[in-house]
């Protein structure tokens, strides 16, 4: 039996984190299903099998999944920096860049210079569209690149100066004519027009010509009058057509700027597989969330530190996967007097670990469902294609109870379907069990969901795939 416990940690259907050889002594894991199922050892076993899920399995934690792109257009002087700033600022726990399309002008040749008052700024050839898509195409692939910066004064390039932008997971591009071109409105994720009067643009272009790019009140009315204005009515006001969003009044209109925040935020909390599958459900990312991701994917990383971050990971697991659990409403007195109408917790609960990364998530069940029963699956992973349950010890009327089925790392899934065809064996209805995991793969996602689609699996990070040696990885 000591084998099978060995056996149940390795192999090609392995599902949990492990901790290589050389850093984790034998002793300290469970020498038997009976010894793993016994619930005085509960902590120890916890304990232990948080230390045996350590970050091995897998490469890294980056994924592949694309930024978020979003174009923001309008006439000059509309207020397209404001609203870009206003969205910045309000979706400051994710990492956004802003690249300008003005960064992109062609410098003038000597000769264009000594005529600058004839040349057009506002059509769209005097940009470099092409280098703005290799630019933006960086990007979108994860790698930081350099911006040039342009001399508004001198209407150059510095030829030694550029500024690094590095990989986000919200990419804004803002211009007058970045609707202009189909090849860079295909890299839009939404697009945004700010919609601004023309006399209040007029004002607004003389103050920032006159006090920011040295030129004076005559020059600039000049070239609103030859070339500002009709290139809005011949280029940029026809981009209109292609906005997902049009904001009148700028940044002025805070309810707008309010709905597409919350509209960003929703496609950035909701992974791809989230849209195949609605019963997935992906813990929203934040820096703290992403930062602990870091630290238990080190492979420098001390075991005690490993424990306590991945600790931290999985309480959020399962107060998310809590939340998902129905509930009846309660009314309750307070100390005070008055009425206060809340809800009541679902009460026919339980936990299953599959053995023995499984283990790792009960101390964090336990904390948040005083009491609860846990229940254990000891499923062997290695010459039988996941098929062969070894071991399970679960509550004599779990068939009355919600479940949540718990393993640190969902990989190809066929472990973990083992273990739900048991439950549902057991008399457990599909639709109450969900799967609890800290991290997933596609491959396992799909392997469970198609075939118990009315299951729920709740989950801090849906990874990029598995490797040959069915590892996590990520390009």
């Amino acid at each position: 039996m000591d084998a099978a416990m060995e056996s149940a940690a390795v192999g090609p259907h392995f599902s949990g984190l492990r901790l290589d050889s050389r850093r984790l002594s034998s002793s300290s894991l469970p020498s038997s299903p009976s010894a793993a199922a016994a619930s005085s050892n509960a902590d120890a076993s916890a304990s232990a099998a948080t230390a045996t899920a350590v970050a091995n399995g897998f490469v890294s934690g980056e994924g592949s999944k694309q930024p978020f792109v979003i174009g923001v257009s309008g006439g000059t002087a509309s207020g397209k920096t404001t609203v870009c700033d206003m969205i910045i600022q309000q979706l400051h726990d994710h990492r956004v860049v802003l690249v300008n399309q003005d960064s992109f002008y062609r410098g003038l040749t000597e000769e264009e210079s000594d005529r600058v008052q004839d040349y057009n700024f506002d059509h769209p050839d005097a940009f470099d569209t092409d280098q703005l898509l290799e630019c933006m195409g960086q990007l979108k692939s994860g790698q930081s690149v350099n911006i040039p910066i342009y001399d508004f004064k001198n209407h150059r390039r510095c030829s030694e100066s550029f500024r690094k932008v590095n990989a986000s997971d919200v990419i804004i591009l803002e211009g007058i004519l970045v609707f202009h071109d189909q090849r860079v409105r295909d890299l839009m994720d939404m697009k945004i027009f700010v919609d601004t009067d023309a006399d209040i643009r007029l004002a607004r272009r003389i103050r920032r010509d006159t006090v920011e790019r040295g030129r004076d009140v005559i020059s600039v009315l000049e070239q609103y009058g030859r070339f500002v204005k009709p290139a809005f009515d011949d280029f940029v006001l026809p981009s209109k057509k292609y906005a997902d969003v049009i904001i009148p009044r700028g940044g002025d209109n805070h309810v707008a700027i309010d709905l597409i925040v919350q509209h960003i935020r929703t496609k950035l909390g909701q992974h791809d597989l989230c849209k195949i599958y609605p019963n997935v459900y992906v813990v929203h990312t934040t820096f703290q969330i992403r930062g602990m991701h870091t630290l238990i994917r080190d492979r420098d990383i001390a075991t005690p530190d490993f424990v306590f971050y991945s600790d931290r990971l999985i309480r959020l697991v399962v107060e998310h996967g809590l939340g998902h659990l129905p509930f009846t409403e309660k009314q309750i007195v307070t100390p005070t007097g008055s009425t206060y109408m809340g809800v009541d917790f679902c009460k026919k609960l339980c936990g299953v670990s599959i053995v023995r990364s499984g283990e790792s998530m009960e101390n964090a069940l336990r904390a948040c469902c005083k009491g609860i029963k846990i229940g254990k699956i000891l499923i062997h992973r290695v010459g039988d294609n996941g098929q062969q349950l070894i071991y399970h010890k679960l509550p004599l009327d779990i068939a009355e109870r919600h479940v949540l089925l718990m393993d640190p790392v969902l990989g190809t899934g066929n472990s973990a379907n083992q273990a739900i065809e048991l439950l549902i064996r057991k008399g457990v209805p599909e639709e109450r069990i969900m799967f609890l995991n800290l991290i997933s793969a596609p491959e396992g996602v799909h392997c469970v969901c198609k075939r118990f689609p009315r299951l729920k699996i709740v989950t801090s990070e849906i990874e990029t795939g598995l490797n040959e040696e069915y590892r996590f990885t990520a390009v």
